[in-house]
């Protein structure tokens, strides 16, 4: 996912109860869309990231487009796993 600036602000849409097929939606403003992708990755379940949507610059991410973008050498921030060694 080169050029992808993680910099910008982004919007993350995820189901409230996946596992009910509940419809209803959260939506969550974040001011740099790599924290909403750290917040995305590490806090939601696994099914949860799933139905998950990031929007950044009127581009859209699903699921595991989100989980390779917080995969990529490029994302700035610190993992879980780099915070716990």
């Amino acid at each position: 996912m080169s050029g992808f600036d993680y910099g910008l602000e982004a919007g993350l849409f995820s189901a409230k109860r996946p596992r009910f097929h509940n419809k209803s939606l959260d939506y969550r403003r974040f001011e740099r869309a790599a924290d909403a992708i750290l917040f995305a990755v590490e806090k939601l379940s696994t099914d949860e990231l799933r139905g998950c949507s990031l929007e950044v610059a009127e581009e859209t991410y699903v699921g595991q487009a989100i989980r390779s973008l917080y995969e990529s050498g490029d994302f700035p921030l610190q993992r879980r796993a780099e915070r716990t060694k």
